[in-house]
């Protein structure tokens, strides 16, 4: 079984990482999920209060958050 799939990054100095987009995309997307879930939440929500993820804008930020990190670090295919 071949492993097609190459996770390992060279190590880097963290300053020269702050300048790179590989460091700064999930950052984005994780802000941009979130955003995402809080307007989800305010112009659709629950009303009735009972829908677990839509009734708290906490929990709708945080879902939509991990949507937005995990589109851009899913795992690769192999």
């Amino acid at each position: 079984m071949s492993d097609s799939c190459n996770t390992k990054k060279e190590l880097v100095p963290f300053k020269e990482r702050l300048r790179t987009w590989d460091f700064w995309k999930p950052i984005m997307f994780t802000a941009l999920g979130g955003l995402g879930g809080f307007l989800y939440y305010h112009f659709i929500g629950c009303a009735s209060g009972t829908c677990a993820i839509t009734s708290n804008p906490y929990a709708s930020i945080a879902f939509g958050g991990f949507l937005g990190y995990f589109i851009v670090n899913r795992p690769c295919a192999c």
